[in-house]
């Protein structure tokens, strides 16, 4: 497939230079063709000017009236105009071809100005205007092939992630009923509760796939409670080498969006995060902040950082620096972020050696009257 890309793109740019090489050759003969008849104009002119009572001036009134394309003008040794052809306005255009025209002398006391025809002009721009349309269209076309290859490989993913959320449902639902069981069995078993947790967030992870491909509908949530459960989640899921603190303004922050989804992507940063620290001791700081109707989360971590080159690739589908890993987490937050809450996710900052900081930013929930 790359040779057979490699292969049309060097059959495209031969067309092209072909195309610009005959191209440039006709002009070159056109314009060699004008200069003939120019001279041969300037020959009339020069006639027409010594001619006398007996001169038979029929084909030289002939050749200069012939003249009905190319741009020209005499001009005496004073430098005013005494004969023009297609020309609307004299004045400007003596002094333009008398600084970038060709030039004939007539006899010494006329000289001939003169530039190449309206058609030469646009023949030789017609194939760079016509290679650029090509590009356009050839753009067009490639654009459409990767956004239909995308919509088919979205297609797959949405029919994938929905028939996972499927599949879980049996096993989820028995698990739930072995919890009431053990509860019912073991009622002072402090384990217990910790598993029917899990088994309800087994729960929630199939409701999340099931609405991949689905627009999700967004509702006021508090972000202050949604990031107490995420620290609370990883908190008992990490090694206690890593601490995480959330820093919260004093007021509930409230925005518009789909909690299920963005609490995913907050717990997918600080996974992200403490895999940076590679089974080592570190910190994770969650920062709420509202800015100018903007709430930001901000996810900073002691990590490993980001290499600078890898900072505008992070977000690509299928790129990971990780040994084990698909590489789509953080290209399926930013499609959480962006399309569903039309937000922004972006690394603010990262530094090898010093950590990384995660910035995701929504439209602060304002209440309609």
């Amino acid at each position: 497939m790359k040779g057979l890309k490699f292969w049309l793109v060097v059959v495209a740019i031969v067309l092209a230079v072909t195309s610009l090489l005959v191209s440039h050759f006709l002009v070159r003969d056109l314009q060699r063709e004008e200069k003939g008849r120019m001279v041969v104009w300037a020959e009339a002119m020069r006639q027409l000017s010594e001619a006398d009572e007996e001169t038979d001036l029929s084909l030289v009134m002939k050749v200069i009236e012939g003249n009905n394309t190319i741009p020209v003008i005499v001009l005496d040794q004073e430098g005013n105009v005494t004969d023009y052809r297609n020309i609307s306005d004299t004045t400007d255009m003596a002094q333009r071809m008398l600084l970038h025209g060709d030039t004939i002398r007539i006899s010494p006391y006329q000289l001939m100005c003169y530039e190449e025809s309206t058609l030469l002009r646009r023949l030789t721009l017609y194939p760079y205007w016509a290679l650029g349309i090509v590009m356009v269209f050839a753009a067009v076309a490639v654009m459409a092939l990767l956004a239909s290859k995308r919509a088919e490989q979205n297609k797959v993913w949405v029919g994938l992630s929905k028939e996972t959320a499927h599949q879980l449902g049996t096993p989820i639902s028995s698990l739930m009923a072995w919890v009431e069981v053990l509860r019912e069995t073991y009622p002072d078993d402090a384990l217990i509760p910790e598993l029917d947790k899990d088994v309800k967030r087994l729960e929630r992870i199939a409701e999340r796939f099931s609405k991949i491909g689905s627009l999700p509908e967004p509702v006021p949530e508090s972000m202050n409670a949604l990031l107490d459960r995420v620290i609370e989640y990883m908190d008992k899921r990490t090694s206690q080498k890593v601490a995480i603190k959330g820093h919260y303004p004093a007021n509930d922050v409230v925005v518009s969006m789909n909690a299920s989804l963005f609490e995913w992507v907050i717990e997918n940063l600080c996974k992200n995060a403490v895999d940076a620290m590679e089974g080592g001791g570190g910190r994770i700081d969650l920062w709420l902040l509202v800015e100018d109707g903007v709430v930001a989360v901000e996810v900073a971590d002691t990590g490993k950082g980001i290499k600078k080159k890898h900072v505008k690739a992070v977000f690509k589908p299928g790129f990971t620096t990780k040994k084990r890993g698909w590489g789509l987490g953080l290209s399926l937050a930013k499609r959480i972020v962006e399309d569903y809450h039309h937000g922004r996710i972006f690394v603010k900052q990262s530094e090898p050696g010093r950590g990384t900081t995660f910035r995701v930013e929504l439209k602060l929930y304002k209440k309609t009257a």
